[in-house]
């Protein structure tokens, strides 16, 4: 996944069950304007980190350096036991966390 990141997989159209649970639970917290974006995001890269219950991925290239101001982390209510949590900068989702859920393959 490599490359120009407008050609990066669209996660509806890699992880269906994925997108349609990820939508959900931003219908649930009322984040419409994350959830109108959430249809358009890709999937940029593959964490590196090798834990066994990570599943996370950047939706937008690596910068290099911390977030900074305009970042956030939204918690999400995922239909499985575990966790769903986004890194959100100045209102675009550049980071899932899918933390100890059943292989998104």
């Amino acid at each position: 996944m490599d490359g120009d990141p407008g050609q990066a997989p669209l996660l509806r159209e890699r992880w269906p069950v994925l997108a349609g649970e990820l939508d959900a639970a931003l219908a649930a917290v009322g984040e419409k304007s994350l959830r109108r974006r959430a249809s358009r995001l890709r999937v940029v890269q593959m964490c590196s980190c090798e834990d066994d219950f990570c599943q996370s991925f950047r939706t937008a290239p690596a910068t290099g350096k911390a977030y900074g101001p305009g970042h956030r982390n939204v918690w999400l209510d995922p239909p499985w036991p575990g966790y769903l949590v986004l890194d959100v900068v100045r209102g675009i989702i550049v980071h899932i966390e899918v933390l100890y859920r059943p292989p998104l393959d």
